[in-house]
């Protein structure tokens, strides 16, 4: 066996962990970011990044924008900076597609303030 063959063979494992570890979702939640608390709690179920419970890639609402923005825009609402509270609250109040409105008794302006606060400190973060 030549010897270029040989080193394909050693160093073939560590090409794959390097993928792995390029396609694992970043740990972007930071906890001491303002509205960490409520996007986990009210956006993450759908929005978070990682895995979902059933196996698929992407939670539905990651996997949704990720598809609708076809790598114009991270699907992840925590590397997105362009969701100003304003905007925010436009979908949060009205909902979108597949996501549904949500009340102020559910979530208040001032948490949307605080989410929009959160998801621009983890897109400069990132």
């Amino acid at each position: 066996m030549s010897r270029a063959a040989l080193i394909a063979i050693a160093i073939a494992p560590l090409g794959a962990l390097m993928l792995t570890a390029a396609a694992a979702p970043a740990d972007i939640v930071r906890p001491d970011m303002p509205g960490r608390q409520v996007f986990e709690r009210q956006c993450a179920p759908c929005h978070g990044t990682g895995p979902g419970a059933d196996g698929a890639p992407m939670l539905p609402g990651t996997a949704a924008l990720a598809a609708k923005y076809d790598g114009a825009k991270p699907g992840a609402l925590e590397l997105r900076s362009d969701l100003p509270a304003p905007v925010l609250r436009l979908f949060v109040r009205r909902g979108v597609s597949e996501m549904p409105p949500f009340r102020k008794s559910e979530i208040t302006d001032a948490q949307i303030d605080e989410v929009a606060a959160y998801l621009a400190a983890t897109a400069a973060a990132n």
